[in-house]
C-alpha cells in the first residue's frame, strides 16, 4: 500500500522560501512519474510540478516556474518541492503523488495516490 508523507510547510513572508518534502513507500518509488499540486481555500486543486520517472525532466506551472524546483532522490524514496519567491497566492495545503501518465504543464496525469498534504500559509 502507497504511503506518502508531506512535510516541510509552514508560515512564511511574502517573498520568502521553503521546501517540501515527500518520503514515499509501498511502492517502487523509481517506476513512478511524481508531482507535486496544492489546494486553495475554496478553489480546485491544481498541478504545480511533476518530475518524470525516466530522466528526471521537470515540468512546472505557469503560475510557479523560475520560482519553484522539483527534484527527486530516488535512492532516499524521496521527492522535494524548492520555493522561493513566495507570494499569497501560493498559500495552500501542497500535496505529492506518484502517477503513471504524462506531465502537462506542471500536472501530473494517472495519479492513485494522495499524502495526507502540508500547509503553506504566505501571509505577512
Amino acid at each position: 500500500q502507497a504511503q506518502l508523507v508531506e512535510s516541510g510547510g509552514g508560515l512564511v513572508q511574502p517573498g520568502g522560501s521553503l521546501k517540501l518534502s515527500c518520503a514515499v513507500s509501498g511502492f517502487p518509488f523509481d517506476y513512478y512519474s511524481l508531482g507535486w499540486f496544492r489546494q486553495a481555500p475554496g478553489k480546485e486543486r491544481e498541478g504545480v510540478s511533476c518530475i518524470s520517472r525516466s530522466d528526471g525532466s521537470a515540468y512546472y506551472a505557469d503560475s510557479v516556474r523560475g520560482r519553484f524546483t522539483i527534484s527527486r532522490d530516488n535512492a532516499k524514496n524521496t521527492v522535494y518541492l524548492q520555493m522561493n519567491s513566495l507570494g499569497p497566492e501560493d498559500t495552500g495545503v501542497y500535496y505529492c503523488a506518484p502517477g503513471t501518465g504524462l506531465c502537462i504543464k506542471g500536472k501530473l496525469y494517472g495519479v492513485d495516490a494522495w499524502g495526507q498534504g502540508t500547509l503553506v500559509t504566505v501571509s505577512s
